[in-house]
């Protein structure tokens, strides 16, 4: 070996080359190397994907979202880490939803459905194998969306929020907190069929009871809620009742500084809106509505059949009153109201 040394130093060429090749073997075996776990991952298979389908735009959801993502880690499922999540806002072009909704289908293991009744048939049309979990607030058996509440049968289920439920309950905290008025707007939004029939089928006998004269305001635009405000000047109503569904709830910022320049004590569903100005809101948690929505997309996306999983409901109501508000409007909270309120804002 010494002797081989040697004559390798004597040449004064051949030592370099013994070198660089040498380190040409170790960039390849560190090459190899560095390749096998990329390999691996490779072989790994790919995340379940949940599609997920609104009506609205992602504006003002972080609290919701994070609500669902909160459902999902409660079944063990983390978004980047052990599911991929899609998402798809149609920013109130209910027309897109059948393209947004196919396109869905064809990447999903499951899709979820919010934002009202529009995006759940939009996915209900694109497929009737790919799990659909729905999260509405009106009963969907009424609209359609599944036969039954214990047994939804086929690809579908979810959660009903109940919102709609609630609306003659609403109508006697508003005649509470404001005793004097008379006459009240009740504003729904008429592309929402079920969800317009179902308030007014509710509130007018509980108006009845209370002694409450009711006039009907209809708005699907924003637009059309200027036209709606305009409109009622001429009637001179004491207080208005938005309707619980989502373009008004989303229109909430627009629906509280109307109803402040027109002087209207207003109540919404939403706590959003008591939130934004509004007088007072009473409904579903929405927050624990979409976490239970997570749980469930979380318990079909592990291989519950939908079907055999019946459709929940809501057990937790908000109560929220905005005294901030009431006493612009000279209101004083009776009493009774604050001791059963969820939150009285300051």
């Amino acid at each position: 070996m010494g002797l081989l040394h040697g004559r390798l130093a004597q040449s004064g060429e051949e030592v370099p080359m013994l070198d660089m090749r040498r380190r040409k073997l170790i960039a390849m075996l560190g090459g190899a190397a560095a390749a096998w776990p990329l390999a691996a991952r490779a072989q790994q298979p790919a995340l379940p994907v949940v599609g997920f389908l609104d009506n609205r735009s992602s504006d003002g959801m972080a609290s919701r979202l994070a609500a669902f993502h909160k459902g999902l880690k409660e079944v063990g499922l983390v978004e980047g880490e052990n599911v991929t999540i899609v998402y798809r806002w149609a920013e109130d072009r209910l027309d897109r939803l059948p393209e947004m909704a196919s396109e869905l289908a064809r990447q999903a293991t499951v899709i979820v459905t919010t934002g009202g009744p529009p995006a759940a048939f939009a996915a209900k049309a694109a497929t009737t194998t790919v799990p659909i979990v729905f999260l509405v607030g009106e009963d969907p058996t009424r609209l359609g969306l599944v036969t039954s509440i214990a047994r939804p049968s086929g690809n579908l289920t979810g959660i009903n929020m109940l919102a709609n439920e609630l609306e003659a309950k609403r109508l006697q905290l508003l005649h509470q907190l404001v005793p004097q008025a008379q006459r009240v707007a009740v504003l729904v939004n008429p592309n929402s069929v079920i969800n317009a029939e179902t308030t007014l089928r509710d509130v007018e006998p509980a108006a009845r009871t209370i002694g409450l004269q009711l006039q009907v305001l209809k708005a699907s635009t924003a637009r059309e809620i200027e036209e709606a405000f305009a409109w009622s000047e001429g009637q001179r109503p004491d207080a208005l009742f938005v309707a619980a569904t989502a373009f008004l709830n989303i229109r909430r910022v627009q629906l509280v500084q109307l109803a402040a320049f027109h002087r209207l004590a207003a109540t919404f569903g939403q706590r959003e809106a008591a939130e934004a100005g509004a007088l007072m809101s009473y409904g579903p948690s929405i927050l624990e509505g979409y976490r239970q929505w997570g749980i469930y997309a979380g318990r079909v996306l592990k291989g519950a059949k939908p079907g055999e999983l019946p459709v929940l409901q809501s057990t937790k109501f908000e109560l929220v009153i905005n005294n901030t508000t009431a006493r612009m409007f000279g209101l004083t909270v009776p009493p009774s109201l604050v001791a059963i309120a969820d939150e009285v804002i300051e």
